[in-house]
C-alpha cells in the first residue's frame, strides 16, 4: 500500500489516502485506524490532479546518529554503544518538490540520506514478547539535513539538524516493507553521493522502535530517521538532492538560498 497525504478538492482539508495506479483514494479515519480501509472504491482524485502534502504530519521526529559505522568513521566520532538519539522538530519537514533553504547562519549543509520509520500505533515500553514491527506503519525516504559546522560548533545537535526545511519526507509511505536490508541511495545533481544497505545498520530497524519505545511514547504518524550511510556532503543553491529507499521511490528536493 502506498500511502500520501492530500488536500480533499471538495472539503479543501487534509486527508489521508492511498495510491493506486493514476488515482488517490481516500483512506478511512487516520494512521491510527487498524487495518487501514479505502473508503470509497472511486478514487477522490487523479494522481496526475492531487495537491499532495508530506505524507505525514509527525508529532514528532526521533533520529538516530551514528548508526552506519563508515559514518561515524567519516566524520571522525566514534561508534556509540547504544543509539544516539536526537530530536528535529515537525516545524523542519517539507515535501517531495519542495525547496531546502540554506540559512544565512550555515556555511556548511550537508545531505544525509536515510531510511524513515513511520510509526502505526502507540508504542511505549515494548516488552520482550512484542514484536516492533507490529507497530510500524510503513517506510518512506528522509533527508536529514545538517548544517555542519554549527553541529561541530553547538557540539549538541539542535541546532544544527532543526532549521526550517530541513527535513525532506516523502514522497509516499510505502507497508509491507521488510525494512532490514533496504538499498538506501543519495544523488546530488544526478551524481551518486551515498549508497548503503540498512543491513549494515549498526542498530537495525526493530532494536530502534524498541529502545526508543522505553524512551518516549510512539504515537501514529511519528517519524523515526534512522541514521545515514557514508558519503555526506555539501548542498549549494541550485543543485537537486535525491534520495531514493528500495521499494519506497525517490524524494526530490531543490536547494535555495534564503529568502531567494
Amino acid at each position: 500500500m502506498k500511502i500520501c497525504r492530500f488536500i480533499d478538492p471538495e472539503t479543501q482539508r487534509p486527508r489521508f489516502g492511498v495510491v493506486e495506479g493514476v488515482g488517490v483514494y481516500a483512506l478511512r479515519g487516520d494512521l491510527s485506524e487498524t487495518p487501514l480501509s479505502v473508503e470509497d472504491s472511486n478514487p477522490v482524485v487523479a494522481l496526475a490532479d492531487a495537491h499532495l502534502l508530506t505524507p505525514v504530519a509527525p508529532s514528532k521526529i526521533v533520529c538516530v546518529g551514528r548508526n552506519y559505522k563508515e559514518h561515524a568513521a567519516e566524520l571522525g566520532n566514534a561508534m556509540p554503544e547504544e543509539p544516539l538519539l536526537f530530536l528535529k522538530p515537525p516545524s523542519a519537514i517539507i515535501g517531495d518538490g519542495e525547496a531546502i533553504e540554506l540559512p544565512p547562519q550555515s556555511q556548511r549543509v550537508e545531505h544525509e540520506g536515510e531510511l524513515g520509520v513511520v510509526i502505526g500505533r502507540r508504542a511505549r515500553r515494548l516488552g520482550d514478547d512484542e514484536d516492533p514491527l507490529s507497530y510500524i506503519l510503513g517506510y518512506t525516504c528522509l533527508n536529514d539535513v545538517t548544517a555542519r559546522d554549527l553541529q561541530r560548533k553547538d557540539v549538541q545537535f539542535t541546532r544544527g539538524k532543526s532549521f526550517d526545511t530541513f527535513c525532506p519526507v516523502g514522497p509516499f509511505v510505502v507497508t509491507g516493507l521488510d525494512p532490514s536490508d533496504l538499498l538506501v541511495e543519495t544523488r546530488v545533481e544526478g551524481e551518486l553521493r551515498q549508497s548503503g544497505r540498512t543491513s549494515a545498520m549498526a542498530f537495525p530497524v526493530p532494536f530502534l522502535v524498541r529502545y526508543i519505545s522505553h524512551v518516549l511514547t510512539l504515537e501514529p504518524g511519528d517519524l523515526i530517521a534512522t541514521g545515514t550511510p557514508a558519503g555526506v556532503g555539501p548542498l549549494l543553491p541550485g543543485q537537486t538532492v535525491e534520495v531514493s529507499v528500495e521499494g519506497v521511490g525517490t524524494l526530490r528536493n531543490k536547494v535555495k538560498a534564503a529568502g531567494s
